[in-house]
């Protein structure tokens, strides 16, 4: 039983560890425009300890920041907001979208990229939805089975290109057309923050809490077109691009400025990067 809020950190609530605060980006399946990479390796290296650490939501953490009374001093929040990474200072810690990472450049049944766009926009438009548990979280799987092995609170998995299968929770929900999934899974989540309250001890995740939320239909069995489980994107050459290994999860100066010649990246959940083919050659 869950007795505090949870202690998810974000730019604007470090956690405080040995080596200094530790703060958190969250993007959004884990997409990272260079820019915004090299801008963020450079703010490492003044406030924190230069390296860039890859998470297994395919998000992106600083460790070793100076603390200023369990708080980030002014300008190392500026810094950090001119990375483009932080887009929202009051939904900050809530925008945990984890998309397959391939979605939209080989595979999978759907491109994925406007429904997490759109659901990431839904979300931090909404008062209500800044209260979420900083480890309630998103999974989009397109189709291909990436994710499926993923722990979620609301999710979806494509099954085919105009319809997916709702994810509530360890349960099921209904069949949607793709085009309607990103308002289904705001009203989701913002059903799961009534129902949860707002105690110290009130749920983190839908599975927490004593039945769905009644303004959601759970129950639903997995529609008879579910992918299997595919596994973790291998490294090297995949389809639609080439997943680089980062060793420990650890972007150094080194390997992220190896990656500075390609205009987006994608974070995986594996501790890699993948740079869609489109991207790979030089200009």
């Amino acid at each position: 039983m869950r007795t505090r809020p949870d202690r998810c950190p974000g730019v604007l609530r470090p956690w405080v560890a040995d080596d200094g605060l530790l703060v958190r980006l969250r993007l959004v399946g884990g997409r990272l425009p260079a820019a915004s990479l090299a801008r963020l390796l450079e703010v490492s290296a003044e406030f924190a300890d230069g390296s860039v650490y890859l998470t297994k939501r395919a998000n992106l953490q600083l460790r070793g920041l100076a603390d200023h009374g369990g708080e980030l001093a002014p300008d190392a929040v500026s810094a950090l907001e001119s990375t483009g990474l932080v887009p929202s200072r009051s939904h900050e810690l809530v925008r945990n979208i984890l998309v397959s990472p391939q979605t939209g450049s080989a595979g999978g049944r759907a491109d994925l990229r406007p429904v997490a766009a759109q659901l990431d926009a839904l979300v931090c438009a909404d008062p209500r939805l800044a209260a979420l548990p900083g480890r309630f979280l998103f999974v989009l799987d397109d189709g291909r089975g990436d994710l499926l092995d993923r722990s979620t609170d609301a999710g979806l998995v494509a099954l085919s290109d105009t319809a997916a299968q709702l994810r509530i929770g360890e349960g099921w929900g209904a069949v949607i057309p793709i085009a309607e999934s990103a308002a289904r899974l705001a009203e989701l989540a913002v059903a799961f923050q009534q129902a949860r309250g707002a105690r110290p001890d009130a749920p983190w995740h839908i599975r927490e809490l004593a039945g769905p939320p009644p303004s959601v239909a759970a129950g639903a069995a997995p529609d008879p077109r579910m992918p299997a489980p595919s596994g973790p994107l291998p490294f090297g050459s995949v389809p639609g691009g080439t997943h680089v290994r980062v060793p420990d999860g650890v972007l150094t100066p080194d390997r992220g400025q190896a990656l500075m010649e390609h205009a987006e990246l994608v974070v995986t959940p594996w501790h890699g990067v993948f740079i869609p083919q489109a991207q790979e050659a030089k200009p």
